[in-house]
């Protein structure tokens, strides 16, 4: 999405007075990953968009923070007439709480969201998962891929191997890698990975968990959780899916996640 379209889509949405909702993808996907979600969400009466992260829309090479992507869908966020729900997978779902944590959410569905300061310990299955990238101190300045092989491991170990092929086809994209590093330096008291649980005006939580997941499993999804519900001043909740891997938002039963999604969204805005 170039600055214009996002721009106008951002018109769009104020014009239409309708609520809007952003998604925001993680590492490894697209925009368009979201685009059945879009379709959903748009019938349910939302204004819904999906924005790139920044070198996506502004063509800049790797490396790309936590903070800067953040900065990035605040400023989205702030530009909506109206606070606006916000839903994120992976990586997405960590920015989507930093941007709830700083106020700028109604409400706010993190999909197997990449860990922040104090979700510990790390399961062996996200060191694997992460380990494409984090094997090689270089690759902090660089774009990475993951290979067939890494992609099931990491993303779509929960789906049968034809269906993992077709997602790596369709969906799979290079990434930063800065971000895992950032991410990966979870006791750093100065990482960007980091926001406040507790400020009064987060608003509504829902944390979703795959239960098969690799790269996020239950545990550090039900860890974050268990930091968000210590908010006294918002509703936090936790809904655990049966047989998902990190792939949920994309493969053949993404619509069960949506629709859990939209039925806590639906709730508050």
């Amino acid at each position: 999405m170039s600055t214009h379209s996002r721009d106008d889509a951002i018109g769009e949405a104020n014009a239409s007075r309708k609520p809007a909702i952003i998604f925001i993808h993680g590492l490894w996907q697209k925009p368009s990953s979201w685009d059945r979600w879009i379709e959903m969400f748009d019938a349910a009466g939302y204004a819904a968009l999906a924005p790139g992260w920044p070198a996506e829309i502004g063509g800049a090479s790797a490396p790309e923070t936590i903070g800067e992507v953040a900065a990035h869908f605040a400023r989205i966020a702030r530009a909506l007439d109206k606070r606006p729900a916000l839903v994120g997978h992976s990586f997405g779902g960590l920015i989507a709480q930093i941007l709830a944590g700083r106020r700028l959410s109604a409400a706010t569905v993190a999909i197997d969201p990449a860990p922040f300061r104090g979700v510990l310990p790390v399961p062996d299955s996200a060191l694997r998962s992460a380990w494409p990238v984090l094997h090689n101190p270089a690759n902090v300045n660089r774009n990475v891929s993951l290979t067939p092989e890494e992609s099931r491991y990491a993303v779509a170990n929960a789906v049968p191997e034809t269906e993992c092929d077709a997602l790596y086809a369709s969906s799979q994209a290079t990434a930063p890698g800065r971000p895992v590093f950032e991410a990966a330096a979870n006791p750093d008291p100065w990482t960007k990975a980091q926001f406040d649980t507790e400020t009064a005006e987060r608003g509504p939580l829902l944390i979703i968990s795959g239960e098969h997941d690799h790269a996020v499993p239950p545990s550090a999804t039900r860890a974050a959780f268990e930091r968000q519900q210590h908010n006294p001043h918002a509703v936090t909740e936790f809904a655990r899916l049966s047989l998902r891997g990190h792939s949920l938002t994309i493969d053949h039963g993404w619509r069960e996640v949506a629709e859990t999604a939209l039925r806590f969204v639906r709730r508050f805005v």
